[in-house]
């Protein structure tokens, strides 16, 4: 069952017991994008950098920055054992 499938099912039983019908699937996307993007500011803004990167179980911090420093910096070749 898709978004427009299920709203249809919510209006059809608000009508059904007179309760006022839910809003249409997209209606609030854009606003609780945005409620998002201002919480996750103000989390930057509040929490300690330090303890943002040893987070567990968060994305993005510590293993991620070593991940994208290791593909960044060229890695040596094999060595070869010189002769005299």
């Amino acid at each position: 069952m898709n978004a427009a499938q299920q709203h249809l099912l919510d209006t059809y039983r608000a009508a059904r017991r007179g309760e006022a019908a839910p809003p249409a699937p997209g209606t609030h996307t854009v606003r609780t994008a945005r409620e998002i993007q201002q919480w996750r500011r103000f989390q930057a803004v509040v929490t300690d950098p330090g303890s943002r990167l040893r987070e567990p179980g968060r994305r993005g911090g510590l293993p991620g920055l070593t991940a994208w420093l290791r593909r960044l910096t060229p890695r040596p070749g094999p060595r070869t054992q010189r002769t005299p």
